[in-house]
């Protein structure tokens, strides 16, 4: 088997830890540790431009807890890569944050860009999807800051990364509990405004099957499939009805705070930005299904996280 790698993935709303190897084949990676803790580091970035000095903290605290697992497993101070992506681009006080995480961990937070964590997303998720159609697949990761859409077979042809994002969009319109009308169209105005931008980049017509990646996806697909407790093996690769993914993001959207918990399924730190989560993957499923003819969504538990340990891999192969 090959040496350990560690990925870390530090978003607006969570940091999460994929520890893996490949198998004794050399084939796919074997997952050690896959972890993940609801931070919020992005809470308020939208608009104040700064991190909140408690949500650092709760950010560095987790990364704490990350350190013992890596050096639990053995993993070599070079097979470890730390990438943050929205809330760390927009914030004017990132260095204290990138420094703190020096500090614990020993390796440079790198803040990668949109289009860097397109590619990375499309590979984590193509990877693993059986039984995709042949021809372009369109990825989408729903982040908490930022959304992407990359276009490819095998390698990404298109992609482009958009500031729309359901912590994002929760802070920046559906401020109440629930969201108003006009609350709702103010967001779906914000979300359809950047699609139309983002069809101008990306071929939605081309496209002959749509993966959504991520907590939201995952989340609306599990609710979809009536679970009771989260079980990734059973979500990842999931096939849905087009329609009726987009009923149910509609039915989340509109619900309360205290009626989405009632999902057991939910994760606690997701609840309050669920519902614009599940808005921009409801007028993105909406998009690209009326050009493209797209009948149904499919899902994948990988994503970056999973291309950034492939990468990892492949450079201490």
């Amino acid at each position: 088997m090959s040496a350990p790698v560690a990925a870390i993935d530090c978003g607006t709303n969570s940091i999460r830890l994929l520890i893996a190897r490949r198998d004794a084949e050399g084939a796919r990676p074997t997952d050690l540790e896959r972890r993940l803790e609801m931070v919020r580091l992005g809470l308020g970035v939208d608009r104040t431009g700064r991190f909140d000095p408690v949500a650092i903290e709760r950010t560095l605290e987790a990364a704490r807890q990350y350190r013992e697992l890596i050096e639990t497993h053995g993993v070599a101070p070079e097979a470890v890569r730390f990438v943050a992506t929205s809330a760390t681009r927009d914030a004017a006080n990132r260095d204290e944050f990138i420094e703190g995480i020096r500090e614990i961990l020993g390796v440079t937070p790198e803040v990668i860009s949109g289009e860097e964590e397109a590619a990375l997303s499309f590979r984590g998720a193509v990877s693993t999807v059986a039984g995709l159609p042949e021809g372009p697949r369109l990825v989408v990761d729903i982040g908490g800051g930022s959304t992407e859409l990359v276009l490819g077979t095998t390698t990404p042809t298109h992609r482009i990364s958009m500031d729309m994002g359901s912590v994002r969009l929760t802070e920046r319109h559906l401020t109440t509990d629930p969201p108003t009308a006009e609350q709702i169209a103010a967001a779906s105005a914000d979300i359809d405004a950047l699609l139309d931008e983002a069809e101008s980049v990306v071929p939605f017509e081309r496209a002959r099957s749509l993966v959504g990646v991520a907590g939201t996806v995952t989340t609306v697909t599990a609710v979809a499939q009536g679970l009771q407790e989260y079980l990734p093996d059973v979500t990842h690769g999931a096939t849905l009805a087009a329609d009726d993914v987009r009923a149910l993001c509609l039915e989340l959207l509109m619900q309360t705070r205290q009626q989405r918990a009632t999902h057991r399924i939910i994760h606690p730190g997701r609840i309050d930005v669920i519902g614009a989560g599940a808005l921009i993957w409801s007028r993105i499923i909406e998009r690209v299904s009326a050009v493209s003819g797209i009948t149904e969504t499919r899902t994948s538990e990988h994503d970056i996280l999973d291309g950034l340990a492939l990468d990892l891999l492949d450079r201490t192969d």
